[in-house]
Formats: structure tokens, C-alpha cells, sequence
């Protein structure tokens, strides 16, 4: 019998339209982004951080440049840890981390989408102003519509991440849908275009171990809100408590939520290690999304 190039079944809900992320248009559904984690931090629990080196702003140079030679479609610099017990940055810290990497990697690759990963708006609105093209709220779901704002102001694409301040629900994936959904309508009232959302499911967020690994088993539920969905399972510790394995052997873990949550749907994937990440999507891509043509054969002789 022979084998079918018909992809894998995937998920039933809305396709989104494109979008344009600074100069890049990102067709959800054709393939699925990878986002490089640039962390200009002292205190990332995967041990990252770019703080502690020399000269931080050349450092996240230099790694923003070899995540996007190894495939990179998008770079998230944040200057704060959302790590459990991390602690709070100040705005005028934050700032400072931020704005010069931000600034520095938009002039070495003027080409490729940034992300900022903030919670503050002034932040928020300095990295737009330095050459951020998206922001990423991790408690895009909390009732201050701040960030909103600011990204409605600049025209910015948003990205809403599901969080909680205690891990309590009675109907946990029933409620990340519809705490995504009000983020979604708060957002669109705070003058961002629908079509500019995208929504996270926050793995690691207000959830227990056993909730997020619940949350991405039924990954493809959050297509119905009909926005493209970013996963950001990265060496998390959830992965590290699966395998009693510490942040910098979590690669193997990592990638298999790669492949898991592009079957569920997801279209965007938060990654550390870029290399590695891109080579599972692309295969999972070939799977699920059927996008792997077998190459034309060359034709030897003179002629």
C-alpha cells in the first residue's frame, strides 16, 4: 500500500489571518515561528541571563545574531525574571536593561521582528520607541489594560499570556479559554486590533505541574478563540520535575513539547535553544502541516 502525502489531522478551528510583526509577515497555519529568548537578566532560572557578562549589549548581539543564522523568525529580550520567588525590577532598571539591547540588535538586524517581554508600560513604550515591534505581556489577562494601550497606541501586535496568582480552578482548561477570551475583548476595547492578538496559554504560570502538562495535552481546545497561539514550555520546571533533570538538560523535554504542541495547533514556539527546536518543528511541521516536499532529484551528464 502505498503511503499517502495527505497531512495529520489537526485541530479544527479558525485559521487567523496574517500578520505583520515589523517588517515580516507570519502566515499562521503554513509553518510554524520560533522565537529566540533573549534574557538580559542576573536571575533567569535557566541560567541565560546576559547580566553578568562584560558587556551585556554585545552579548545579546552576538546571541541574537546566532539564533537567527540557526532560524530564528522573532527575538524576546526581557530585563526581568518571571521565575517563582524572582525578584521585582524596578521601571528605571528595567529600563536600562532593555532599551540598549533592544536598540543595539535592531541596528545590527534591521530586518528581523523584535519582541519585548515586559509587564510595565512605561518599559513597554521606551523598547517600542528603541525598535521593538511586538510586545509580550506574561499577565496579559490581569484587568489593568495598561500595556494594551500601549501597544494600541503604536500599532504593536500583543501577545496575551494566561497567569493567576493561585493555581485554583474548577474547570482549568474551560477557564484559561475564557480567561484568554475577556483578555482578548479587554484588549480589543483598549483600541487593539483583534488581528494583533495572540494568546499564550502560560505554561509555568499559575498552574500546577500537573495543570500545565494538562493545559498542553488539550492545547488545540484554545483554537477556538481564533488567535494564533504562542507556547513557551522552555526548559520550564515542570519539564525538569518530569525528568529530575536540572535547567540545562531539559533540551530533550523541550522538544518534545515542540512536536506535541504543534500536533495540538500552536503556531509560535518561545525557545532557548534555537538549533534544536527549529529542527523539530520543521519535521512536526512536515507531519502535521504536510509542508515537506521531497526535493527534485539533480540530473547528472553534460549539457
Amino acid at each position: 500500500m502505498s503511503g499517502s502525502s495527505e497531512p495529520a489531522s489537526r485541530p479544527q478551528g479558525p485559521t487567523p489571518q496574517p500578520m505583520k510583526i515589523g517588517g515580516s509577515r507570519f502566515a499562521w497555519g503554513e509553518r510554524t515561528f520560533v522565537m529566540g529568548i533573549v534574557n538580559v537578566t542576573p536571575d533567569s532560572f535557566s541560567g541565560d541571563g546576559l547580566l553578568g557578562t562584560v558587556d551585556p549589549v554585545a552579548a545579546a548581539v552576538a546571541q541574537a545574531r546566532s539564533m537567527v543564522a540557526e532560524g530564528a523568525d522573532i527575538l524576546d529580550v526581557g530585563g526581568e525574571s518571571t521565575r517563582p520567588g524572582h525578584h521585582e525590577v524596578r521601571t528605571e532598571e528595567e529600563l536600562s536593561r532593555v532599551v540598549p539591547v533592544i536598540a543595539a540588535i535592531r541596528a545590527a538586524l534591521p530586518e528581523v521582528p523584535i519582541s519585548v517581554d515586559t509587564t510595565k508600560p512605561a518599559v513597554a513604550e521606551a523598547a517600542l520607541a528603541a525598535g521593538a515591534d511586538l510586545v509580550n505581556d506574561v499577565w496579559g489577562v490581569s484587568a489593568d489594560d495598561s500595556l494594551a494601550r500601549v501597544a494600541a497606541a503604536s500599532g504593536a501586535p500583543l501577545v496575551l499570556m494566561h497567569n493567576r496568582a493561585e493555581p485554583r480552578y474548577d474547570d482549568l482548561v474551560g477557564e484559561v479559554i475564557a480567561d484568554l477570551a475577556a483578555a482578548i475583548e479587554r484588549a480589543v476595547r483598549a483600541g487593539v486590533e483583534r488581528e494583533r492578538l495572540i494568546v499564550d496559554p502560560g505554561f509555568g504560570f499559575g498552574k500546577t505541574p500537573e495543570q500545565n502538562l494538562a493545559v498542553l495535552a488539550r492545547i488545540g481546545e484554545l483554537r477556538v478563540l481564533g488567535r494564533p497561539i504562542l507556547l513557551g514550555t522552555s526548559r520550564k520546571s515542570t519539564l525538569g520535575l518530569v525528568l529530575d533533570l536540572p535547567a540545562d538538560q531539559r533540551l530533550e523535554a523541550t522538544l518534545a513539547t515542540t512536536a506535541l504542541g504543534i500536533a495540538g495547533g500552536v503556531d509560535m514556539i518561545r525557545v532557548h535553544d534555537v538549533r534544536a527546536n527549529v529542527r523539530a518543528a520543521r519535521t512536526a511541521d512536515a507531519i502535521i502541516r504536510g509542508t515537506w516536499r521531497r526535493p527534485e532529484p539533480t540530473r547528472g551528464g553534460s549539457t
